[in-house]
C-alpha cells in the first residue's frame, strides 16, 4: 500500500510532576508506543517536559540538571525498538550556559538538539533568569557532546528523502516573534514544523494562539504540530490546558480538548505533496527564498524509517476529507461566500458594460440553474448602474426538449425580474437547417443536440448586434472543466459571468439570492428551479413530459467531478491519489468502481476538451480555480491523457 503523500503525525500532552523526571519519561514513553502503534511517524511533546515546565528557580539546581540528561537516555534505551520519531524538551547545559532544549529522538538514539531562540521575560514569564538564548551558540557551534557521544545541534532541519518529510523545530515563543524561526526553517526547505510549547491559559488567549498556529502555517506553508503543557503542571500562579494542535497551510486540522486531566494526544495526517505543490505553485515562496539576505544557514540530519508509511484501508485514516471542497461546511460561512462571490460577477458584469458603454444585455434563459444565475447577476449589475431592467434581453427559446416545467420556470423567472422577454421557437430554424444539411430529425446524435445549440447562440447574437448589446454567457466552471457545452454554441459569449463558478456551488449561489436580495414572488421560482434536474434539454422529453436527457446520467455525478476538478487542478494531485481521497469522501455515496468510472471519464473529458477553454471568452476569477488560457490554466489543447488515465488502470 501507498502513504499518497500522508504523513501521520501526533501531538501529545503527558500527565507529569514536577521535576520527577523518572515518572514523566515513564508517561513520555507509554505516549509514544501508543502514537508507534498508530502508524504515527512524528509525536511532538510539550517543552521542557522531561523536567516540567513550572521548575523555576529548580532549573538552576545541578542534581535536576543532570537527572534530566540521564532521564532523557533512558528514554531512549526505553524506545529504541520504535520507529517513530519524538520530540522532547529538557534543559541543557552547555559551555556554562543553560539552554531550553528540544531534542528529535529516534529508535535509541538523538538525531540532534535544537536551542529556544527567543525567551519571554515579561509579565508572568522570566525564562532569561535561568536560560540563555540559542542565537548565538548556534552560529558557531554545529555539535555538543552528551555522555560522549557527539550530536547535531543548533540550526538543525531533520530530513527523510524518501517520504519528502523534512522537520524544523521551534520552542513556544518562537512562535510569538516578529519573524519566528519557523519563517527560515520554511525558506530552507522544512514542510513540517514541530513546536515544543508551554503557553499557560488565560481568557481568550487559545483563539490567539489558534490564530498563531493557523496563520503560521500558512505563511510557511506547512504542516504545523503544536503541543501545549499538561494541567500537570505547578499552577503556583498559572494554570496550563494541554492544548494541542496540528495544522496546514492555515487549516486546523486537529484540535484536543482543553483541561483534560488524562494524557492527551491528537492525530492528524499531514498531506505532504499538496504542501510541495503548494509551494511550487506559489512564486512569492521562492522569491521570499532568494530575496532574503539575513538567511540561516542549516544544517540537514537525514533520518529514515524502518517500517514502510502506508495507508493500508481508509480506516486507517483519521483526516477528514470534505465531499465538497467549493462549498464551506458552515451556513454562515456559506451565505458569506456566496454574497462575495454574487459581488464579484456582477461588479466583473458592470465594469464591462461601462467599458464597452453598452447599455443591454443579452442571454437566454432556459428555466435551468446556470442561466437563472445569469440572469441574477444581470439584474444586479443592472440596478448598480442605474439602468432600467427592460435593458436586459432575455430570451427564452424552446427546442425538441424543452419541457412545460422549464418553460414556465424561465417565464415566471422574467416576469418576477422585470426583464424584457422575448420568445424565439428554434424548432423551425432547426428543422430547416437539418433539411439544409441532410439531417434526419429521427437521428438524435451529436449533430441533431448541438445544432440546436449553435441556432441559440446565434440568435442571441444577432439580436445582440440589432440592440447594440452584450451577450452573457451562462457555462459554469464544472461544464468548462468537461467540455459540456456545443463549441461556438453555448460555448460562446461576449462575457461569461459564471466561468469560475463551479456546479455545486451554483444551486448555493442561487438559493442565497433568494433568500437575501429578491422578492418573495421571484423567490418561489428559484426555489422550484433550484429542484430541478440538471439537463441541456436537446433531446425530447419522455412520455409523460419529463425530462429525459439529464447530464449527470452522461457525464456522471457533478460533485463527484467537482471534487476531481479540485484536487486535479488545485493541487496537481496524480489520479491514484484523487481516487483515495473520493474513496473516503464519498464512502456512504458511492461504490469505489463507480468512483474509478467517473475519475476516467473525467480525465478523458477533461484532456479531450481542453481546445474549447483554449478559446474561451472573457470572465471573472471567483475562487481558487479557474480554467482561463489567459490566467490560470494554460494547457495545450492536443496534450495527450494517457499517463493520467493509465495510473488509474494499473489499481
Amino acid at each position: 500500500m501507498e502513504n499518497f503523500g500522508f504523513i501521520k503525525v501526533a501531538s501529545a500532552s503527558p500527565k507529569l510532576k514536577v521535576a520527577n523526571t523518572d515518572y514523566n519519561i515513564y508517561e513520555i514513553e507509554k505516549m509514544m508506543r501508543e502514537a508507534d502503534e498508530k502508524g504515527a511517524a512524528i509525536i511532538v511533546f510539550p517543552e521542557l517536559c522531561i523536567t516540567a515546565y513550572t521548575c523555576n528557580d529548580l532549573f538552576l539546581q545541578r542534581k535536576l540538571l543532570e537527572k534530566a540528561k540521564s532521564a532523557l537516555f533512558e528514554l531512549l534505551d526505553k524506545t529504541k525498538d520504535l520507529d517513530i520519531l519524538a520530540v522532547v524538551g529538557l534543559p541543557l547545559s552547555i559551555d556554562s550556559r543553560l539552554y531550553n532544549c528540544a531534542a528529535a529522538i529516534q529508535r535509541g538514539r538523538i538525531l540532534g538538539v535544537v536551542p529556544k531562540m527567543f525567551l519571554p521575560n515579561y509579565k508572568e514569564f522570566y525564562e532569561k533568569r535561568w536560560f540563555t538564548s540559542g542565537h548565538e551558540i548556534s552560529k558557531v557551534v554545529s555539535e555538543i557532546k552528551l555522555y560522549g557521544r557527539p550530536v547535531p545541534f543548533g540550526h538543525l532541519i531533520f530530513r527523510n528523502e524518501e517520504y519528502d518529510i523534512t522537520l524544523g523545530i521551534e520552542i513556544c515563543e518562537d512562535l510569538w516573534a516578529v519573524i519566528p524561526p519557523s519563517s527560515y526553517l520554511a525558506l530552507s526547505g522544512a514542510n513540517i514544523i514541530a513546536n515544543l510549547s508551554a503557553s499557560n491559559e488565560l481568557v481568550a488567549k487559545a483563539e490567539y494562539r489558534r490564530k498563531l498556529v493557523e496563520q503560521q502555517s500558512a505563511r510557511c506553508i506547512s504542516g504545523y504540530i503544536y503541543a501545549g503543557a499538561n494541567v500537570y503542571e505547578s499552577t503556583t500562579d498559572l494554570v496550563f490546558g494541554s492544548h494541542c494542535l496540528i495544522a496546514e497551510n492555515g487549516i486546523i486540522l486537529a484540535e484536543s480538548k482543553r483541561f483534560s486531566r488524562k494524557n492527551t494526544v491528537i492525530f492528524a495526517e499531514i498531506d505532504v505533496d499538496r504542501l510541495l505543490a503548494e509551494r511550487q505553485y506559489n512564486k512569492s515562496f521562492a522569491d521570499d527564498y532568494d530575496m532574503e539576505t539575513d538567511r540561516r544557514k542549516y544544517r540537514f540530519v537525514e533520518f529514515d524509517f524502518n517500517r514502510k508509511i502506508s495507508i493500508d484501508t481508509a480506516a486507517d485514516f483519521v483526516r477528514k476529507i470534505d465531499p465538497y471542497p467549493f462549498v464551506p461546511e458552515d451556513p454562515a460561512t456559506v451565505s458569506t461566500r456566496c454574497e462575495e462571490i454574487f459581488n464579484i460577477q456582477t461588479t466583473g458584469l458592470a465594469r464591462r458594460l461601462e467599458h464597452t458603454g453598452s447599455k443591454r444585455v443579452v442571454l437566454g434563459i432556459s428555466g435551468g440553474l446556470d442561466s437563472t444565475l445569469a440572469l441574477l447577476v444581470s439584474a444586479k449589475a443592472f440596478d448598480l448602474l442605474d439602468i432600467p431592467r427592460k435593458n436586459i434581453e432575455a430570451v427564452t427559446m424552446p427546442g425538441f426538449g424543452t419541457t412545460n416545467m422549464t418553460y414556465q420556470n424561465a417565464l415566471e423567472l422574467m416576469k418576477s425580474l422585470d426583464v424584457n422577454i422575448r420568445e424565439i421557437d428554434i424548432k423551425p430554424a432547426c428543422l430547416q437547417h437539418m433539411k439544409d444539411i441532410g439531417q434526419d430529425p429521427h437521428v438524435h446524435d451529436v449533430t441533431y443536440e448541438n445544432l440546436q445549440a449553435r441556432e441559440r447562440t446565434q440568435i442571441l447574437m444577432d439580436i445582440a448586434n440589432k440592440v447594440k448589446g452584450l451577450v452573457v454567457g451562462t457555462g459554469d466552471l464544472s461544464e468548462l472543466a468537461l467540455g459540456w457545452a456545443t463549441y461556438n454554441g453555448d460555448h460562446m459569449s461576449m462575457y461569461g459571468v459564471n466561468c469560475g463558478v463551479p456546479k455545486t456551488l451554483v444551486r448555493f449561489l442561487v438559493k442565497w439570492v433568494a433568500d437575501n436580495v429578491v422578492e418573495e414572488s421571484t423567490k418561489k421560482v428559484l426555489y422550484r428551479v433550484i429542484d430541478t434536474p440538471i439537463s441541456p434539454e436537446l433531446l425530447p422529453p419522455d412520455e409523460q413530459g419529463h425530462i429525459r436527457q439529464k447530464t449527470e446520467d452522461e457525464v456522471g455525478p457533478y460533485e463527484l467531478h467537482d471534487f476531481f476538478l479540485f484536487y486535479a487542478v488545485r493541487y496537481g494531485m496524480r489520479p491514484k491519489k484523487i481516487l483515495f481521497l473520493a474513496n473516503v469522501a464519498f464512502k456512504d455515496r458511492y461504490r469505489p468502481d463507480v468512483i474509478k468510472k467517473w475519475l476516467k471519464n473525467f480525465y478523458r473529458r477533461f484532456f479531450s476538451q481542453q481546445f474549447k477553454r483554449s478559446a474561451l471568452p472573457d470572465g471573472p476569477k471567483v475562487g481558487s480555480i479557474s480554467l482561463s488560457p489567459r490566467g490560470d490554466w494554460r494547457m495545450p489543447s492536443d496534450a495527450d491523457s494517457s499517463i493520467w488515465v493509465k495510473d488509474l488502470e494499473d489499481i
